[in-house]
Order: C-alpha cells, then sequence, then structure tokens
C-alpha cells in the first residue's frame, strides 16, 4: 500500500472568505503585472483558489477588476481625506494630503501601484467611473474655492491645476520605483513646497 501522498492532489488549506482572499490576491498580481498581464490561472494560484471559484464570485476578470478598484478607490478617499480639520490653514492641509500620499505610497505599495494603474482604463465599467467622479468632486471644489479665495492661482481650471499636482506627485513616486532616485523626507518636503508654489502662481 502506498502510503506517500500525490502532490497533484495536496488539498489546499480551507480558506474563511475566499471572496476577499480573491481580492487580495487581484491586488498583489495586478500591482506587480498590470490586469491585462495577468491570466486567471495565475491569479487562482496566488489567491489558493482554483480558478473556476473566481468565477463563482466574480462573473470575468472585468467585473473582479471593477470591484477591486471601487473597493480600494473608497479606501484611498478614506486615507487621504478623512479627518481633516477643516479650519487648519490651506497650505497646512495640503502638506498633511501631501504626506499622506506619500506615506499611503510607502505602506500599501500594492494598493497604491494598483489605483495608479487603474485610473482612466477603458475597462472600467459606469460605477467604478461615478464613483472615481464622486470622490473628485469635492477636491475639485476645494481648488475651486482656493482660486476664488484668492489662495490659488485662477489663470488655470481647477481640474487641470489638481492633475498637474497628481501627476507631479506620481512621476515623483515612479522614479524612485524605477531606481532613478532614492527620496528622502527632504525631498518629499521640497517636492510639496514646489507643488504649492505651483498651485499659488
Amino acid at each position: 500500500m502506498n502510503t506517500h501522498s500525490d502532490p497533484a492532489k495536496t488539498v489546499r488549506p480551507r480558506i474563511r472568505d475566499k471572496r476577499q482572499a480573491i481580492l487580495d490576491a487581484a491586488l498583489t498580481v495586478f500591482a506587480a503585472g498590470g490586469v491585462n498581464g495577468v491570466p486567471m490561472p495565475a491569479l487562482a494560484e496566488q489567491a489558493q483558489v482554483g480558478t473556476g471559484t473566481i468565477y463563482r464570485y466574480f462573473s470575468s476578470k472585468e467585473a473582479l477588476v471593477n470591484e477591486l478598484f471601487r473597493e480600494q478607490k473608497r479606501a484611498t478617499s478614506l486615507r487621504l481625506y478623512s479627518g481633516l480639520d477643516q479650519t487648519l490653514p490651506p497650505r497646512e492641509l495640503f502638506a498633511i494630503v501631501w504626506q499622506r500620499m506619500a506615506d499611503f505610497s510607502r505602506s500599501d505599495p500594492d494598493a497604491y501601484m494598483f489605483m495608479e494603474l487603474q485610473d482612466h482604463r477603458p475597462y472600467l465599467d459606469e460605477d467604478s467611473r461615478a464613483l472615481e467622479k464622486k470622490v473628485l468632486k469635492p477636491i475639485v471644489e476645494r481648488y475651486r474655492q482656493l482660486q476664488a479665495e484668492g489662495v490659488f492661482r485662477s489663470d488655470v481650471r481647477p481640474e487641470v491645476l489638481m492633475s498637474m499636482v497628481w501627476g507631479a506627485f506620481v512621476n515623483l513616486i515612479r522614479a524612485e520605483r524605477d531606481g532613478h532616485l532614492s527620496l528622502q523626507q527632504s525631498d518629499i518636503d521640497a517636492a510639496f513646497n514646489a507643488c504649492w508654489s505651483l498651485c499659488t502662481g
């Protein structure tokens, strides 16, 4: 009698919440390889489930990506903007959010890279795009308010100004990730000062 176990029949460990395990695995593999670059079997292996199991929870890769996007968009919005003291001077509030962005990119790089990958991609569905607009709307309104108060320059539309600030931050972090530089806190602070000057003209 053969008492040796067959590696091909090794039983996977039981996972209490398979749906969340799939989402967590998707965050890891999509952040590393992009959405289009990751086949479902690789995602299933990361999640320690069968490929068929994924389709019991998500009808397609697109459905999974959109669910993950919405989950992470809400979490990121809370991480960056919750609990802000609106009575603080605008520059101080701007600095707090900037530092939160920097901390986010370091403490949760998979989530940061995933959100950077997903913005404005064609596979985002109507619900995901609506959520993105909902999250961005108060930020744009805040830029517009600061323009009306004479704090921010008014010769650039608030949507454009906000995009310029976000673009500067994203490229700064990407340069470090690609090995072109190593950011110190003084660099983060200097970049904040430069972007504040960009906004205030």
